[in-house]
C-alpha cells in the first residue's frame, strides 16, 4: 500500500484551532465571531474532502511530527476509516454551528464565546483523533477532547449542571487512567502502538489472559462509547444546552468513543486474536444486552432528550456489535451505522432544541398537536425516527441489513434476534412522539410557530440526508468497503 506524506491532516486539525483563537479575538463582535466559527467548519470540511481521491486510490496520507521515545512518534495517518469519521464530524459541524447560532441567540443565552470557542477545540480534537496514526497521538486529543467539552456539559451553570459536569469529568477521566494504563502495556509488549490492518498485538507472544486483561482496560478507557454499565454519565449531561448534546451525540464524544473502540477492536487487537480468545463474543453479548436494556430505559422517558439520550446508548451498540462480528458484513454495518447514526441522531437532537426553543415544552406528553404548529420540525423529526427504527429507503435501513447478514454469517440467531426486537423497541419508543404532535389534539389553544430559520433550515437538511442516504448510500459504502478490504487483506 502506498504511503504518501501531507501537510493536510495537521491543517484540518488547525483549522478550528485557529478558529478558536479569532474566536476569542471577537469575542466582543458576535457577527464576526459568529462568521469565523462558520468560516473553521467549512474549511476544515473542505481540507478534509481533499484527501478524498488519494484515499479513494488505497492509499494512506502521513504526517510525522516527533518521536517522543523510539516507537512513540506523535503521527498523523488517515484511512478510509478515518476519512469516514473526519469527514462525517466536520460536515456536521457545518449545520450544528449554524444551528447554534440561532438556538444561542433566540435564547440570550451567556457565555457565548466560551460556548462557540470550546466548539471549535472539541472539533479539532474529534479530527485529532479521526486521525491519529497510533493509539499515544489518539490518548492526547481524546483527553483534550474529555477538558474542552466540560465547559459545554456544565454551560447552564445550576447546581444541577455542576452535578452532571461533576460526573462526566468521574467517569470521562478515569476511563482515560485505564486507556493510558493500557497504551504503556501496548508498547511494554510490542514496542509501538501504531495502528495496523491486522492488529499491533496479533504474533506477539503476549499471555492469552494479559490479553483479556488488557482488552477490559481498553474497553474501560473507551467509557464515551457509553455502553453498559459505563453509560450513566451520558443522561446526565443532557442538561447542556441542545446544540452541546446533538454534538455529544452525533459528531464528538460517544462517536469518538465507538471510533476509538473500533480502532482497538480492529487494528490494536486484530480479527484473529479477538476470535481466538472468545473476546468477539463476549463483546458481543455486551453490545447486545446494551442495545435491549438501553431501549428498555429509554421508554421509561418522558422527557424527550433523555429518551433520545438512551436511544443514543442503544445505537451505539450496534456499532460495536457489527465490528465485533469480524465479518465483512458486520464490519460494513457497524462502521456504516457510524455515518447514518449521525445524520439520524442530530436530526433528532435539532429537533427536540427546536421544540424548546419555539413551544417551551421537553416532555412527550406535553406535545399534543405540535405537528400542526412545528409542521416542518415534526416531519424532520419523523424522518430521523424511520431511520433510528431501520425502515426502507432510510440511512438506518442500510446499516442494519449489513448487521443482519452478519449476525447469520457467524450462525448467531440470538444476536439476529436482539436486533430484530431492538427494531420493535425503537419504534415502541419513537413512534408515541410522532403520534401525539400529528394525531392527537393539544390540551389547549397552541401559539407558537417554528423555530428561527438558522435553527429550521439544519434541522431539515440533516432529515433529507437521512434519507439521502438510505436511497443513495454508494458513495461512503464504497469506503467503508475499502477501510473493510484493507482490515480482510491485513488479517
Amino acid at each position: 500500500m502506498d504511503n504518501i506524506t501531507s501537510f493536510s491532516p495537521a491543517l484540518a486539525v488547525l483549522a478550528s484551532l485557529v478558529g478558536a483563537i479569532m474566536i476569542l479575538v471577537f469575542r466582543k463582535q458576535p457577527n464576526i465571531r459568529e462568521g469565523v466559527s462558520l468560516a473553521a467548519g467549512i474549511s476544515k470540511f473542505l481540507i478534509i474532502a481533499t484527501m478524498i481521491p488519494a484515499v479513494m486510490e488505497g492509499r494512506l496520507i502521513e504526517l510525522r511530527l516527533w518521536d517522543v521515545l523510539p516507537g512513540l512518534p506523535i503521527m498523523f495517518r488517515v484511512d478510509a476509516f478515518g476519512l469516514l469519521f473526519g469527514l462525517i464530524a466536520s460536515f456536521l459541524w457545518i449545520f450544528t454551528t449554524l444551528y447554534s447560532i440561532g438556538y444561542m441567540r433566540t435564547q440570550k443565552e451567556h457565555a457565548q464565546t466560551r460556548y462557540f470557542f470550546c466548539f471549535a477545540i472539541a472539533l479539532s480534537s474529534t479530527i485529532g483523533v479521526a486521525f491519529s496514526a497510533n493509539l499515544f497521538t489518539l490518548f492526547i486529543f481524546y483527553e483534550i477532547l474529555t477538558i474542552s467539552t466540560y465547559p459545554l456539559v456544565v454551560h447552564i451553570e445550576t447546581p444541577e449542571a455542576m452535578r452532571a459536569g461533576r460526573k462526566y469529568l468521574l467517569y470521562l477521566l478515569t476511563a482515560g487512567v485505564f486507556f493510558l494504563f493500557s497504551i504503556l502495556a501496548v508498547y511494554h509488549y510490542t514496542g509501538t502502538t501504531d495502528f495496523a490492518f491486522g492488529g499491533i498485538l496479533e504474533g506477539k507472544g503476549i499471555p492469552e489472559n494479559m490479553l483479556k486483561l488488557l482488552f477490559v482496560t481498553f474497553m474501560i478507557g473507551s467509557a464515551k462509547a457509553a455502553f453498559m454499565p459505563l453509560h450513566s454519565w451520558l443522561p446526565s449531561a443532557m442538561i447542556a444546552p441542545t446544540p452541546v448534546s446533538a454534538l455529544l451525540h452525533a459528531v464528538a464524544v460517544v462517536k469518538v468513543g465507538v471510533f476509538t473502540a473500533t480502532r482497538i477492536i480492529l487494528y490494536v487487537f486484530g480479527i484473529d486474536v479477538m476470535k481466538e480468545t472468545g473476546l468477539a463474543l463476549a463483546m458481543a453479548y455486551v453490545a447486545a444486552f446494551t442495545i435491549i436494556v438501553a431501549s428498555l430505559f429509554a421508554l421509561t422517558h418522558d422527557n424527550l432528550k433523555k429518551r433520545l439520550a438512551y436511544s443514543t446508548i442503544s445505537q451505539l451498540s450496534y456499532i460495536i456489535l457489527g465490528v465485533v462480528m469480524l465479518t465483512p458484513s458486520g464490519i460494513t454495518g457497524g462502521m456504516l451505522h457510524i455515518l447514518n447514526h449521525a445524520f439520524m441522531k442530530i436530526t433528532l437532537f435539532f429537533c427536540a432544541g427546536a421544540i424548546i426553543v419555539a413551544a417551551g415544552k421537553e416532555k412527550i406528553s406535553e406535545m399534543n398537536g405540535i405537528g400542526k404548529q412545528m409542521p416542518l420540525t415534526m416531519l424532520a423529526f419523523t424522518l430521523g425516527a424511520l431511520g433510528m427504527a431501520g425502515t426502507p429507503a432510510t440511512a438506518g435501513f442500510v446499516s442494519k441489513w449489513f448487521l443482519l447478514i452478519g449476525s447469520v454469517e457467524i450462525g448467531q440467531i440470538p444476536l439476529l434476534l436482539v436486533l430484530l426486537a431492538s427494531t420493535f423497541l425503537n419504534v415502541a419508543y419513537f413512534f408515541p412522539v410522532i403520534i401525539n404532535a400529528f394525531f392527537k389534539r393539544p390540551d389547549k389553544e397552541l401559539s407558537y410557530r417554528e423555530a428561527p430559520l438558522f435553527m429550521l433550515i439544519p434541522l431539515i437538511l440533516t432529515g433529507i440526508f437521512s434519507i439521502i442516504l438510505g436511497i443513495l448510500p454508494d458513495e461512503p459504502l464504497a469506503m467503508v468497503r475499502i477501510a473493510v478490504a484493507n482490515l480482510m487483506g491485513g488479517k
